[in-house]
């Protein structure tokens, strides 16, 4: 069976059994939740595989899915034909079904999303700054949240259902890496970005780093789905990454789960001595800005033109064997702690940038002495430079529909 098994009410103790107030609600609601996981994790699905897949009647899956129709989550598909008996009706999202804002704040620019129920991006806008103010950011905001939501149809903004925000954790703490003046750098130590955005859009909001909230767009909408556990990473400014245990998103106690880019990575300094800086400082993208400074060339078109790069040449080569030479042993290290089936790459970068990343990572791992560790895939991540943004928006949807919101961000946190 695949993912946990739904509960019926007559599975529970006599005692629960008793109660049918708040008792035969949760049960439901969480029933439902996980009819819609299965159909997002899975695509469309007939009623007969939601209940082998569940565990639960024929009849209470019937009444789960025609109440999810009715509510407009759930839509019929075109009948598919066995080879034998009567036709199936698959049934699928609704990509009308309810909406969400991403409000993504980067290091170089920052993007607000609106996303349907289905995952698909229905409207973007998207602002461009050597270093994010916070001033300007809520500014801008306003005026974006009005442009994306008059891209829904008529009547249709009372179905968003909440607004999540991706930014890094403790931002003011890389002045040096951002070349932000230090009043910019204080003023986001005061800001409360998740207060603020409820505030201004007067929404259930959400909030998580950047680097989370891109694996949470992987596992809803890219390849993370067909992992049961993965290590995911983000090469962004600053390289991130995430954490997915049994198909669901793991933020830890503080929200810091997956956060390799904190980890120390050996390396030879120049005196011959070994150094251990943080892989942050190792295989981020604000290094090939560096390197292209130095260079004498602009390195703006790394994070203006993130889905298309010049031929940056050598430059680029360098950078992504270095990248490649100190993402391996971290991602490695994963392993040894948790026991995932697949590490996924991702990155604000050219899909054929990722690509190579993804090959070298693997070449350099195959030359890790690796006794002891269980096998592990390298696979590129499929959602790209919106991951962060695209991620956000699906913090209110997982609140709101996925079965296991109990382990997700609580509305009102700071982080989760």
């Amino acid at each position: 069976m695949d993912g946990p098994r739904a509960t019926d009410l007559a599975d529970l103790p006599r005692a629960e059994r008793g109660s049918r107030g708040s008792n035969q609600a949760g049960v439901r609601l969480y029933n439902e939740r996980l009819v819609l996981s299965l159909v997002r994790r899975h695509g469309p699905l007939p009623k007969a595989e939601i209940a082998r897949l569940t565990g639960l009647s024929a009849m209470t899956t019937t009444t789960i899915m025609n109440r999810l129709e009715t509510d407009g989550l759930l839509i019929r598909r075109e009948k598919t034909r066995g080879r034998v008996g009567q036709p199936s009706i698959p049934y699928g999202l609704n990509p009308d079904g309810a909406f969400a804002l991403g409000l993504k704040v980067g290091r170089r620019s920052s993007d607000l999303m609106l996303v349907d129920f289905a995952g698909r991006v229905r409207a973007c806008e998207r602002i461009a700054h050597a270093y994010p103010d916070p001033a300007r950011v809520l500014g801008w905001f306003d005026e974006a949240r009005v442009a994306v939501t008059a891209a829904l149809p008529a009547g249709h903004s009372a179905r968003i259902v909440g607004a999540g925000v991706a930014s890094p954790f403790e931002l003011w703490n890389w002045d040096d890496e951002m070349e932000a003046s230090p009043r910019i750098m204080a003023a986001w130590h005061g800001c409360d970005l998740r207060a603020e955005i409820a505030g201004r859009s007067g929404l259930p909001t959400f909030q998580c780093n950047d680097a989370t909230a891109a694996c949470a767009a992987e596992l809803m909408i890219g390849n993370g789905g067909r992992h049961r556990d993965f290590v995911y990473c983000f090469l962004g400014s600053f390289v991130g990454g995430g954490l997915v245990l049994n198909h669901t998103l793991y933020p830890g106690r503080t929200g810091n789960a997956g956060a390799i880019g904190a980890m120390p990575v050996a390396r030879l300094a120049p005196d011959g001595t070994i150094a251990r800086p943080q892989l942050i400082r190792q295989a981020s993208l604000y290094l090939l800005e560096q390197r292209l400074r130095e260079a004498g060339r602009d390195p703006s078109a790394v994070w203006r033109t993130p889905y298309r790069w010049d031929d940056l040449g050598p430059l680029l080569d360098a950078w992504i064997d270095d990248t490649a030479a100190a993402l391996a042993p971290a991602l490695v290290a994963c392993t040894a702690v948790i026991d995932v089936e697949a590490i996924i790459i991702d990155g604000a970068c050219p899909p054929h940038v990722r690509r190579r990343i993804v090959e070298r990572v693997g070449e350099e791992a195959a030359g890790l002495d690796r006794r002891g560790l269980s096998p592990v895939r390298f696979v590129e991540g499929a959602v790209g430079h919106d991951a962060r943004a695209v991620g956000a928006a699906m913090l209110p949807l997982m609140a709101g529909f996925a079965p296991d919101r109990e382990v997700l961000f609580k509305e009102g946190d700071g982080r989760s």
